[in-house]
């Protein structure tokens, strides 16, 4: 599945995008360099086990083991201390994020309750777009029945272009479901 999705961007993407944007060399080309999926679990401050539950979702989602991450300062409203684990990221390069897109783009997202597409209006002006989603369980291989609690995601995808538009384009090409305008 990965390898088709490269394979297209090799022998059809890449040409199309060079006609387009009228580059003169294979390598001015955008191309995304990295996935980065990332879920908050701030109730973690209370119960460590609610992380051990989100390490085990994001690890059968991602196919990868995850980073657990901490807070980097004090903040008292939150009953946070410096130091605590309060999330859990993983970065995808390779076949495994030509894998994880193809089930994002295919699977995952038409799955989502009355989905229209995402928004084309999630890039930061750099060229990389981020996605939020609510819950988990719109990935086939989380089991409904084993879930303790749904818990939200945010996805960024980083690519090496320079605009918006050539990193919208590039998205469009791999199959990415944009709302028509």
């Amino acid at each position: 599945m990965a390898a088709r999705m490269k394979e297209r961007f090799l022998n059809e993407i890449t040409p199309a995008l060079m006609q387009k944007f009228n580059y003169t060399s294979v390598m001015q080309v955008p191309k995304i360099e990295k996935v980065v999926i990332n879920m908050g679990v701030g109730e973690a401050v209370s119960n460590s086990k609610l992380l051990d539950a989100a390490v085990q979702d994001m690890q059968i989602i991602a196919g990868q083991k995850p980073v657990v991450t901490r807070s980097k300062k004090s903040i008292a409203g939150f009953k946070l201390r410096e130091d605590l684990p309060i999330g859990v990221k993983v970065t995808l390069r390779g076949e495994r994020m030509y894998y994880f897109l193809d089930k994002l783009f295919n699977v995952a997202l038409p799955r989502v309750r009355d989905f229209q597409g995402v928004s084309s209006k999630a890039f930061d002006g750099r060229g990389n777009y981020t996605l939020g989603i609510k819950e988990q369980l719109i990935f086939p291989e989380i089991e409904y029945d084993k879930v303790d609690k749904t818990r939200g995601m945010d996805i960024v995808i980083v690519t090496t272009a320079h605009s918006d538009e050539e990193s919208r384009e590039l998205l469009t090409q791999l199959g990415m479901p944009f709302i028509k305008a």
